[in-house]
């Protein structure tokens, strides 16, 4: 009975071993930020907060959203909170922009001061790895801008939400008071 337990447990160590690398491997990426030669190891740069990651473009009828992002990250960054948004020109070619431009766009019409990062490619076989790990452990690809992924202080994904989710969606402020109110 004794090496029946043995053997579960080493399993079940096993099995708890590979959740923790899981976890800490989602954000273990190198991203540059948006029109900046500057790298940040997404991992220790936002290591026990809460994210909200967002694929972004300027041309979309979603991207009034931006304001609502904004809002959110204004509201709860002192909390351990942040948005990332990520420009992407994967749906509709609706980013067509350099990342000069985007930034420009981003800061002189929405106010955006959540950290934005390169211009990315978030889905198929050319997505960035970032994108290709995150849709991986989420099991979820973003069907379009502005789709949404929440993250916990342990790093591992909360939830995902459809374009349609507005940052002021009650379920989405919601969920993130809850993950802010968690400790890790």
């Amino acid at each position: 009975m004794l090496k029946r337990w043995g053997w579960l447990s080493l399993l079940l160590g096993f099995a708890v071993a590979g959740q923790a690398q899981e976890a800490m491997d989602l954000l273990d990426f190198d991203q540059r930020k948006l029109a900046d030669d500057t790298e940040v190891n997404l991992s220790s740069e936002y290591s026990g907060q809460v994210l909200l990651v967002v694929n972004t473009a300027s041309r979309c009828a979603f991207t009034k959203q931006y304001d609502g992002l904004e809002a959110l990250y204004a509201e709860y960054k002192d909390q351990g909170f942040a948005v990332l948004g990520f420009p992407s020109n994967d749906f509709g070619g609706q980013e067509p922009g350099t990342e000069d431009q985007i930034q420009d766009f981003c800061r002189t019409t929405y106010g955006v001061e959540f950290p934005m990062f390169s211009k990315s490619r978030v889905k198929g076989a050319d997505a960035d790895p970032f994108w290709k790990n995150l849709v991986a452990v989420s099991g979820t690809s973003p069907k379009w801008n502005f789709y949404k992924y929440l993250i916990g202080r342990d790093g591992k994904i909360i939830d995902t939400y459809s374009s349609m989710t507005s940052p002021d969606s009650g379920r989405l402020q919601a969920d993130i008071e809850k993950a802010l109110a968690e400790k890790q």
